[in-house]
């Protein structure tokens, strides 16, 4: 019997938010592809919240755009509603999210999938990678088939030897009833690889027909829509949007969830994966939050398709009875329709430390790992890793060195740093307050940040990169000229502070001095500017910004200089950490388990102390001195 054999430059494991980025940068940077999927009517699927972005998430989706890839041009198609969350605080932390019409995002993408040149589709599941003499060669299907290739990486998300629960129901299928990978795992655990089990879940779906919103506060989307992609035209994108809806728990829904915990997989031990401590379910809430009387639930629409609402803040795995019960305690939910059960969900994912910051094996040349496989949360987390893990297995191919981004440059690089060095066990979700440097990566600014990297890596066209060197241009000359407007104090000058509660100007100032005030800014001085140019919104917002927050934007560029300092210390991989005599036991154990590749990465190890890294450092320049007088 003849079996199938087909050479591909790079095989893909998944085709999920994380599979779908690598599989589409693999193809545009001129590889030949194949995406495996269990279901091929699946692909970019949202199994989870109908929504792309969020706080902290929307920042990985402009930066995924800025690098050339695909999540924030597809919701930009696909979105039924738009807001810009946090804009009461500070452009830190100013995060777009849209809601999804979920069948159509995942159409769309396949579509692009499906149109891009050197890029196959191939419906099986994957059994075993094949590796020889430590390198990835080929694939090989359930069927028999292999499959060979240069660089295997691996997006097999939530269905590793899945298994979905609620109550006493216990299913071997991965998330919406689809077949589970059972057979991946043990050619894993065959090649050495660490695995670890993991849990998850999600809310139950509600027909809108049955549920009375006038009883929650009405969500409306934003009014003009900010679209996530630096491409998108804004005009192109403003529509009628559909409304979220907020409701809140109460004393009666928490008792009925403590009368049943002896019921709860969760409590019970029935599930044994450890779950996300910032995505907890409604019965962990109760539980971990007694003091609270209540807790928010947004219902969110999955789609003009359908009438299906999502009850984002109430994922559980308790039994179908429990479920509707408390469901039926909510305002505005008395009499709902229970489309589809909550259900809680445990997979295998693997213990990321095992990789580089390219995201490939440290021990398994040409296999990458990206997603939730990485032991990472959410779409927008596993979309960043396949991208830079697409990119990176491209470079591994032409016998180029990865692209890396650190922390200081992206979200991305603060997400793979964590992911890479923290021993994270839990699954991790970002977060703006685990980027140190967020001031200056914020959302508005990642094309300024990114897109030279994405053109250098070859997904930026031509066109765009120098449309964003034009934008550049046009900021640095818009600040250098705002410097040197003269405001005096004549009439219209007071008039306008005086309105805008400002104290009056005693002595004149500059255009720069007013905007930097906290109640003042670019655009409400602009009837002061009588030689202002006319520039887009988005290089009027960068000139603001820059302006107004000069002073601690440049505090946390010397941080980002001495946090370079340890970056671009290179520590050689086959470095013996038993004959730095000075090291402490528990440093040691950990430097030689996790391997960093430089300073600044073994200095965010726990278990590695400030005089672990001075004793490191003095070794290092000891070495590096002897290699230059040898």
């Amino acid at each position: 019997m003849t079996l199938i054999s087909e050479q591909y430059d790079i095989a893909i494991i998944g085709a999920g938010h994380a599979g779908c980025e690598a599989a589409l940068a693999g193809a545009r940077l001129g590889k030949q592809v194949i995406l495996f999927t269990v279901s091929a009517d699946s692909i970019a699927m949202m199994p989870c919240n109908p929504n792309i972005g969020g706080t902290s998430k929307g920042h990985l989706v402009r930066e995924v755009d800025a690098l050339g890839g695909e999540m924030g041009r597809n919701i930009d198609k696909t979105f039924i509603q738009s807001r810009m969350l946090n804009k009461s605080k500070g452009p830190a932390v100013y995060s777009l999210r849209a809601q999804a019409d979920k069948q159509r995002y995942s159409a769309e993408m396949r579509k692009t999938l499906e149109n891009t040149p050197g890029l196959k589709i191939r419906q099986t599941e994957v059994r075993s990678i094949d590796i020889e003499n430590g390198a990835v060669v080929s694939v090989t299907t359930v069927s028999g088939a292999v499959y060979y290739c240069k660089a295997a990486i691996l997006c097999t998300g939530t269905y590793l030897r899945a298994r979905c629960i609620y109550g006493e129901v216990s299913m071997a299928t991965g998330p919406n009833g689809l077949p589970a990978a059972n057979l991946l795992t043990e050619s894993l655990v065959n090649a050495g690889i660490r695995v670890r089990r993991f849990k998850t879940g999600t809310p139950a779906r509600v027909d809108a027909r049955s549920l009375d919103f006038s009883r929650m506060e009405e969500q409306p989307g934003d009014v003009p829509i900010t679209p996530f992609s630096f491409e998108t035209d804004p005009e192109s994108i403003q529509k009628p949007q559909v409304s979220c809806w907020l409701t809140y728990t109460n004393e009666e829904t928490h008792q009925i969830i403590r009368d049943n915990l002896d019921r709860s997989p969760l409590f019970s031990g029935v599930i044994e994966g450890t779950g996300p401590r910032y995505c907890p379910s409604i019965e962990d809430k109760v539980v971990r939050f007694a003091e609270k009387d209540r807790h928010q639930l947004f219902l969110e629409p999955e789609g003009l398709y359908t009438n299906e609402m999502y009850i984002s803040g109430m994922s559980s795995s308790m039994p179908e009875d429990v479920q509707e019960r408390m469901i039926h305690t909510v305002p505005g939910m008395e009499h709902a329709h229970i489309v589809r059960n909550a259900y809680a969900i445990e997979y295998d994912c693997l213990d990321a430390t095992q990789l580089k910051a390219s995201l490939e094996f440290k021990e398994i040349k040409g296999l990458f790992s990206a997603g939730q496989s990485n032991g990472s949360s959410g779409y927008e987390e596993a979309a960043a890793q396949g991208l830079m893990a697409g990119i990176n297995a491209v470079r591994l191919i032409n016998g180029e060195e990865p692209i890396v981004l650190d922390r200081s440059q992206a979200y991305i690089g603060v997400l793979i740093d964590d992911l890479i060095t923290k021993e994270t066990n839990e699954p991790y979700r970002m977060m703006t307050s685990r980027a140190e440097y967020r001031l200056l990566l914020r959302q508005d600014n990642a094309d300024l940040r990114l897109t030279k990297i994405g053109y250098e890596a070859g997904l930026i066209p031509q066109e765009r990169y120098e449309r964003l060197l034009k934008k550049e241009s046009q900021i640095n000359s818009e600040i250098e000229r705002v410097g040197k407007v003269f405001l005096g104090v004549r009439s219209e000058v007071q008039e306008l502070l005086a309105q805008r509660g400002s104290t009056p100007l005693i002595s004149g100032a500059s255009l720069s001095e007013l905007i930097k005030r906290p109640e003042l800014d670019y655009e409400i001085l602009a009837p002061l500017d009588k030689e202002r140019p006319k520039l887009p919104a988005d290089v009027r917002e960068q000139v603001n910004i820059a302006i107004k927050y000069e002073g601690y934007i440049r505090r946390q560029e010397e941080q980002v200089e001495r946090f370079k300092k340890l970056e671009v210390k290179r520590i050689p991989a086959d470095t013996d950490y038993d004959k730095i005599g000075s090291l402490r036991l528990e440093a040691r154990q950990k430097l030689k388990k996790l391997r960093p590749e430089s300073l600044g990465q073994a200095s965010r190890i726990s278990g590695v102390s400030p005089a672990d890294i001075s004793v490191l450092n003095v070794w290092l320049e000891k070495n590096r001195r002897a290699g230059e007088h040898e």
